[in-house]
């Protein structure tokens, strides 16, 4: 049997920078002083490892009014909403911001319409904690939908109206609830006898390394018999791109922890291939390798 990990999986470049960050500063920093709002990425075993090095994690931005001084606050790369910025100048906390610069972007850019006016749409997951962060920007007064059905529903064609996506989600349905947003307002244009002034912008702001990443992991999935996916379960472009590799490979299973490994799922395999989220580190896939070369051996000896 032969055991592949997928070169394409692997931390993107915006968990790179955050943990990088997160080990300077814990470097730098008193021990017991470094906070981190939330899990730091959606991985057990990175939180496991970061939290042996001193990295405390806190569950809500009210906690932050709490902590003694001379702590830091670092912001994840999923990034946080106004008010907790605000909440850590008044208590006099410093914060080290690691928001990945994509996601600073689509904030920058929904404050901005807002600014003029717009309807926002948000193509994500309302308590998604990025989706937070952007509905801070604009005081949250936008509506935040996963389905076509839901923005069909919800959203009011007639407002000048501008769609974006939070960065981990599909470039497919994205794609589906812009084309039907446009054929409502096309619509009621022809309904209202041309009477209709709207103003419609799609902003496609998913992350290039998400996306990007579709085609080749629906290569690997086919190039293998079995695919094991590494990934949190709270992970959002883990589901996504699991997804992915199911739709290719009905012999793809999703684990979290070595220990959800199954003997059976190797039966009569010539080829496994391991792959995972934006946020799953190499390590821990090595680790699952040799997890399934030690079961595969085990197994054989047994027979």
């Amino acid at each position: 049997m032969t055991i592949t990990i997928d070169p394409r999986a692997g931390f993107c470049w915006g968990v790179v920078r955050t943990v990088q960050i997160a080990e300077e500063i814990l470097e730098q920093s008193p021990p017991g002083s470094v906070y981190v709002l939330g899990h730091i990425i959606h991985n057990p075993r990175e939180i496991e490892r970061l939290a042996a090095r001193g990295l405390k994690t806190l569950s809500s931005r009210d906690e932050i009014a709490s902590l003694p001084q001379g702590s830091k606050v670092l912001i994840r790369a999923h990034g946080e909403p106004p008010e907790t910025y605000r909440l850590a100048r008044q208590h006099h906390i410093e914060i080290i911001d690691a928001t990945c610069p994509v996601v600073t972007k689509l904030q920058e850019r929904v404050r901005k319409f807002y600014d003029l006016g717009y309807q926002i749409v948000i193509f994500g997951k309302r308590n998604h904690a990025e989706v937070i962060g952007v509905r801070g920007v604009c005081n949250d007064e936008c509506i935040v939908v996963e389905h076509v059905e839901d923005a069909l529903e919800q959203v009011d064609v007639r407002k000048k109206t501008v769609l974006f996506s939070q960065t981990t989600m599909d470039r497919p349905t994205f794609l589906r609830l812009r084309d039907a947003l446009k054929s409502r307002i096309d619509e009621l244009i022809v309904e209202e006898m041309g009477t209709i002034a709207t103003e419609f912008h799609a902003k496609d702001t998913i992350c290039g390394q998400v996306s990007g990443r579709e085609e080749d992991l629906r290569r690997f999935a086919r190039q293998n018999d079995v695919v094991i996916f590494v990934a949190g379960k709270e992970s959002s472009n883990g589901k996504v791109l699991f997804a992915v590799a199911q739709s290719e490979n009905p012999r793809t299973y999703f684990i979290e922890e070595v220990s959800e490994i199954q003997p059976s799922w190797f039966d009569g395999v010539e080829k496994v291939g391991i792959t995972g989220a934006t946020s799953t580190p190499q390590w821990y896939m090595e680790e699952v390798r040799r997890a399934i070369s030690r079961l595969v051996v085990n197994v054989s000896a047994e027979q």
